[in-house]
């Protein structure tokens, strides 16, 4: 029983580890693409527009180190310290956190000027992938 549990536990990690995490947008944005450095200015703050109106950005916390580590280098407590300093200097909010790919998918698709990231088995027609993190 114990060796069934290890290599379950053992496969789910594997394919975690593969997982392949896209950027989203609304199907009905007008973004067809972003680069890397792009996504990193709008998930730092040094960017907050998107096809010419606000960012709305969403955050999923299941994949949110692995993402900040693939699309900007920084780790959770770095990104953290930034968005801290530019919410004291009212400069920048944060990107709403919600859980799941469902939910990123619904906030997504509801505003065309959102930008989230989901794993990329969960792309559906509701949202366009913009950039693909490996």
């Amino acid at each position: 029983m114990m060796t069934r549990i290890a290599c379950v536990a053992l496969a789910l990690c594997a394919s975690l580890a593969q997982a392949e995490t896209v950027v989203i947008v609304s199907a009905k944005s007008p973004v067809g693409s972003l680069s890397k450095d792009q996504v990193a200015d709008l998930f730092v703050g040094k960017s907050q527009q998107l096809g010419g109106a606000a960012a709305a950005l969403v955050d999923q916390t299941e994949l949110k180190e692995d993402f900040y580590a693939k699309a900007t280098g920084r780790n959770a407590a770095q990104i953290k310290a930034t968005w801290s300093k530019l919410l004291f200097t009212g400069k920048g909010n944060p990107p709403k956190e919600v859980s799941g790919n469902g939910e990123v998918k619904k906030f997504v698709a509801a505003n065309p000027a959102a930008v989230g990231y989901i794993d990329k088995a969960a792309v559906d027609g509701s949202v366009k992938v913009v950039l693909s993190l490996p």
